[in-house]
């Protein structure tokens, strides 16, 4: 799996960032909810746009590890990475 040239986005409620896998020769929209990146990954609460793209690129490792173990798990469901799915089991 690899991430595609297409940038992740903030939305435009700004509640997720939105991102685009390539898994398996087709291409999967993801993304990860703010108060994960807020948890786990030390967003601040009052952060902008640019700040939460630059915090979602500083944990792209991670996210996208945990993005394939989901897609694996569940290939049909909708890919929503939450606060849950970064806790450590």
């Amino acid at each position: 799996m690899e991430v595609l040239d297409r940038a992740p986005a903030v939305s435009l409620d700004g509640r997720v960032v939105v991102f685009m896998l390539s898994i398996r020769g087709r291409e999967v929209e993801g993304a990860i909810a703010r108060d994960a990146l807020e948890e786990h990954f030390w967003l601040p609460r009052s952060a902008d746009a640019t700040r939460t793209l630059k915090t979602f690129e500083n944990g792209r490792n991670r996210i996208i590890a945990v993005a394939q173990r989901k897609l694996l798990a569940r290939p049909d469901e909708p890919l929503w990475l939450t606060v849950n799915d970064f806790l450590v089991r």
